[in-house]
């Protein structure tokens, strides 16, 4: 009988820890826009330090001070945003490029090969 409920409970505990992490993010305005992320990254930055240092105290541990960085998520999404976008916008030339190299490469092989069929244009 418990080896049949371990399974299941191993799977309750899991949803119930994923369940909790997406409503935290939720929560914390995570997923919603660009600004709020950036709102919710800026908490993250000023409440974490501050209670790593309590538990490293209390633990005995002593860390390097935390790196200052600027990092801005909005830019870095634009960023990557910006580069699909050029990329789909290109696609359709570069597909026919492609195309069009790919028949060169394949004409004379089909034709030096004595399919009749091999050449339509």
């Amino acid at each position: 009988m418990a080896a049949r409920l371990l399974p299941i409970v191993k799977f309750v505990i899991k949803g119930s820890l994923a369940g909790a992490a997406v409503y935290m993010a939720y929560d914390q305005g995570l997923l919603g826009s660009g600004t709020q992320g950036a709102e919710a990254l800026k908490k993250a930055q000023e409440a974490l330090p501050p209670a790593i240092q309590e538990w490293t105290n209390y633990i005995g541990w002593e860390l390097p001070p935390t790196p200052k960085f600027d990092f801005s998520p909005s830019d870095s999404w634009n960023k990557g945003v910006q580069t699909v976008m050029s990329a789909l916008s290109v696609a359709p030339t570069r597909a026919c490029e492609y195309t069009v190299e790919g028949w060169k490469w394949n004409v004379p092989l089909n034709i030096g090969s004595g399919d009749s069929q091999a050449c339509c244009a």
